[in-house]
């Protein structure tokens, strides 16, 4: 994809803080720091969202994010450390390749992600996971 940044960063066509790489995904500071050894975690292919991931891939960029996130625990201490993935606009995605976000957090740091729980009965749970349930199969 010729105007896609993070396509430009896994083809060294643009610089970037890069603190992991390997066949499938590439790791980098996010330009955009929320906090300290904020990163972001790519599919090095151009891949929309997690809807486009096959197995391997959705593997391999989630044993990176996993490897990434150790690394900044180890690196920065934070209190916490929060994982952030968006798909579609809806979902507050602004960059439409895919993407984890790793965020270390500290208390008071400013970051809110929050949504309202509506707790259905449990029938209406079910009813969804039915629905899922057959679409895996």
């Amino acid at each position: 994809m010729t105007d896609c940044v993070f396509c430009k960063i896994a083809a060294r066509q643009v610089p970037a803080s890069v603190v992991h790489e390997d066949r499938h995904t590439i790791a980098f500071m996010d330009i955009g720091q929320v906090n300290p050894g904020h990163v972001l975690v790519a599919t090095k292919a151009h891949l929309e969202n997690v809807f486009e991931l096959n197995d391997e891939q959705a593997g391999a960029v989630f044993r990176a994010t996993a490897r990434v996130a150790r690394a900044v625990r180890d690196a920065f201490a934070p209190q916490g450390l929060a994982l952030f993935q968006a798909n579609g606009k809806a979902a507050a995605q602004t960059v439409f390749h895919f993407h984890i976000h790793v965020l270390p957090r500290w208390e008071n740091d400013g970051v809110r992600l929050g949504w309202p729980a509506k707790n259905p009965p449990r029938e209406e749970l079910e009813e969804c996971a039915v629905r899922i349930r057959a679409r895996l199969s």
